[in-house]
């Protein structure tokens, strides 16, 4: 067994790729194409002072032999990241790299004004949705309207300087997986392989190795395990992942405190919402109260008005039957009322 730096951490992964020799092995593992010449244009951490978020950038050109024996020049984007993050970030770098001008070459060699192809490469810490396979390649192809594929004029420029392939590394799924070169060479990325006790070293079978080629690769990470600086700069990430992980860890207690008290004045205001709605119920009962009571003293009033004039019309009756010489007890009887009620209303008419 093999004691290996794990690149994993983005300052091993940096170290690997620096040697010319090992990143064309790699990458034309990765694009299943040989890899003749590569060039590293940058590298940068990104996003570590963002929660969530650790990525690491490396742009690279490229010389790729394609199957006819002719050369091509690419650009391949490779990100890595340990954490889940936002896809956003990809399509900032990825439209980083569109906009900018380095990647189209100067007129006299290149009167198109085309840019240079481009190939994005994502390894991934983390598992993507339901998708299992280690590696998986998005691919395009030219169709027409009915879906044929089209291979006259295939490549064009035009399209291929706006368009690109993907390659997406799901680490979670290699699981020891070496059924191809690709997956030989991606299993020093196995973190099943990590020493117990410390993740900063991976502990490999070299013996799977069926090349000089891929052995180099691991004599690379061998020497990266060996090296102090590279050493401390591991101690440096798991301080800054350690930061991060408690920033977050923070963030998402502040963020639970925070939906516990909404959730309160969420109860609250439902609260006294149902309070205001039993009071304007309370409050329309007692209009409509107040309403049945006004329309009950409008037909007091109107039934004393008839009343009053009933009184009138009888004083007018009975004043008119006494001065026609009608005693009190005929008119009583005419109007079914007492002698006594008759004399009353013959005073009130004097």
């Amino acid at each position: 067994m093999t004691i290996i730096a794990n690149p994993i951490y983005d300052v091993v992964f940096k170290y690997m790729m620096e040697d010319e020799r090992v990143a064309r092995i790699m990458l034309s593992a990765l694009l299943q194409k040989e890899v003749t010449q590569v060039e590293m244009r940058r590298h940068e951490y990104t996003g570590l002072r963002q929660s969530n978020i650790s990525l690491f950038r490396i742009d690279f050109s490229a010389k790729v032999r394609n199957q006819d024996g002719s050369e091509n020049l690419i650009l391949i984007e490779l990100q890595k990241t340990w954490l889940a993050t936002e896809t956003l970030r990809f399509r900032q770098y990825l439209g980083t790299q569109y906009l900018s001008k380095e990647n189209i070459p100067e007129k006299a060699e290149n009167p198109g004004g085309y840019a240079i192809p481009m190939i994005s490469i994502y390894i991934l810490g983390h598992k993507l949705g339901d998708l299992k396979e280690p590696v998986v390649y998005v691919r395009r192809r030219y169709l027409d309207y009915d879906s044929n594929v089209i291979t006259q004029g295939v490549p064009d420029r035009f399209i291929e300087s706006l368009t690109h392939d993907t390659i997406i590394v799901q680490i979670p799924y290699l699981q020891g997986r070496t059924r191809n070169r690709l997956e030989r060479l991606l299993n020093m990325f196995d973190q099943a392989y990590t020493i117990k006790g410390n993740e900063h070293f991976l502990q490999i079978d070299e013996d799977k190795m069926e090349d000089n080629d891929e052995r180099l690769v691991v004599y690379r990470l061998v020497k990266a395990a060996a090296a102090p600086d590279i050493r401390r700069a591991m101690d440096v990430e798991d301080e800054i992942l350690s930061e991060i992980e408690s920033r977050d860890t923070t963030i998402m207690q502040k963020d639970q405190i925070i939906q516990q008290k909404n959730q309160t004045i969420q109860e609250k205001d439902q609260a006294i919402q149902e309070k205001d709605q039993t009071i304007q119920k309370k409050e329309q009962a007692i209009q409509e109260k107040e309403q049945t009571i006004q329309e009950k003293d409008q037909t007091i009033q109107q039934k004393d008005q008839m009343l009053q004039q009933k009184d009138k019309i009888i004083h007018s009756m009975v004043s008119l039957l006494a001065s026609t010489g009608h005693s009190i007890a005929d008119i009583a009887a005419q109007f079914s009322l007492t002698e006594e009620e008759v004399k009353q209303l013959m005073e009130k008419a004097d």
